[in-house]
């Protein structure tokens, strides 16, 4: 990823350097020449040496910046194309002190070819040649010359090294602030890669979240429809059946008329589980009591005699736990009357600090646990787990051929208010 970061003041005027540093080393090295040749009068050798070194100096410039810049990066060659450089300029020097003005070459090389303690020799030896031209050229060296060239030697170091010190303090920090920037766009492009990410994740999980609820909605109508239509036309498809078999008139009578009510009270419990309302039972009744008129009715429907008993301090508790305890004492006894071929039944709900529980048990024929069952009870005992799963509770089945089946539902004792897992 290209990161484009802003530019400083320091930075552009590197920029512009840059742009003119392959020439003007040879600008200022032409200027000096014809200005020596007319203000100092050399004679012709004079002139000629000047010009010789002058334009050695133009090939050494040009055989390192301009015709391989890239062997400039080797260590060697930097410290080999410096020495070579500040040499000719210190000669330059020597020979007129107009060459002074190119001499400045030597320090703009030295810090940009060299970034070890080494720059600060070449960068001495360049204002030692400078001084020479400050003070009129070469001279007799004689402990005064050499004193004055050494201060003022030491005098153009100082300034020198003080822009020099100076911007590469702001070219290390630009360097510092370009690598921060490009670390803050990495890390926003991760951050937008994340949320690209996250953002398909929350698409997917809504997804499945909505085909989760697609399916509990399907599972909640196939558990409602069987435990309403299909437990009430089985009532009544018992009650027609009885009524068909003959017998006195009143017994036939009260035979259809268990038929109609039944069939009334599906039609009834079949709209409010429509409308994911609670059983009518549980309307206007606690679980106890509940649980006690659905088990009359279906002894009188069914003619086996049912016994109800409460333990335990009987409580309010959150709507699914009593839906989901009356749902499996309903379809137990469903399955009692269809199945077992039992003339007694039982029904315990006790009420404990932590859970409650549901025993249903029956004195019919019974089955082996690892048999299968009639097709039409299947459902029956799925949707049992289901419903008792869905509150992290625990359904267990106990029976035997002819020792009848006990059926035992325990779920948390959540109350009323509380949340439902």
């Amino acid at each position: 990823m290209a990161v484009r970061t802003p530019d400083s003041g320091f930075e552009a005027l590197g920029r512009r350097y840059d742009a003119m540093a392959r020439w003007l080393p040879f600008v200022l090295l032409a200027i000096p020449v014809p200005v020596y040749a007319l203000s100092q009068n050399p004679s012709t050798g004079a002139l000629l040496i000047t010009l010789y070194v002058a334009a050695v100096t133009v090939a050494w410039i040009a055989g390192l910046t301009i015709l391989l810049p890239a062997s400039a990066q080797r260590p060697w060659v930097k410290r080999l194309y410096l020495t070579g450089l500040i040499t000719l300029a210190f000669v330059l020097a020597v020979r007129s002190p107009w060459f002074a003005f190119f001499t400045w070459i030597g320090f703009l090389h030295a810090f940009h070819y060299e970034n070890t303690r080494v720059r600060w020799g070449f960068a001495f030896v360049t204002a030692l040649a400078f001084a020479m031209g400050q003070t009129g050229g070469f001279h007799r060296p004689d402990a005064i010359w050499i004193v004055v060239w050494l201060v003022l030697a030491a005098l153009d170091l100082f300034m020198v090294g003080a822009f020099g010190m100076l911007g590469m303090k702001s070219e290390e920090q630009n360097q510092a602030r370009k690598a921060m920037i490009v670390e803050l766009a990495e890390a926003n492009q991760r951050l937008e890669d994340m949320v690209a990410e996250n953002t398909g994740l929350q698409a997917q999980l809504l997804a499945q979240a909505r085909e989760a609820g697609v399916l509990e909605e399907r599972q909640r109508m196939a558990r409602e429809i069987h435990d309403t239509l299909a437990q009430g036309l089985t009532g009544i498809i018992t009650q027609l059946e009885a009524a068909q078999r003959g017998g006195a008139e009143a017994e036939r009578e009260r035979r259809i008329g268990n038929a109609k009510q039944l069939a009334r009270d599906s039609l009834a419990e079949a709209r409010r589980s429509v409308e994911a309302m609670r059983p009518k039972a549980l309307e206007d009744a606690r679980l106890p009591e509940a649980l006690a008129g659905e088990t009359a009715r279906w002894s009188a429907t069914s003619g086996v005699n049912v016994e109800v008993t409460t333990t335990g301090e009987a409580r309010p508790l959150h709507p699914e736990v009593e839906v989901t305890l009356l749902r499996v004492a309903q379809e137990a006894l469903t399955n009692v009357a269809k199945h077992a071929g039992a003339s007694h039944a039982g029904v315990t709900l006790s009420y404990m600090e932590d859970v409650v529980t549901l025993d249903v048990r029956d004195n019919g024929t019974g089955f082996q646990l690892n048999g299968t069952r009639p097709a039409t009870g299947g459902f029956g005992l799925t949707a049992m787990r289901q419903r008792v799963s869905r509150l992290a509770g625990h359904l267990e089945i106990e029976s035997e051929p002819g020792t009848g089946t006990a059926i035992s539902a325990s779920v948390p004792a959540i109350p009323l208010g509380g949340p439902t897992t």
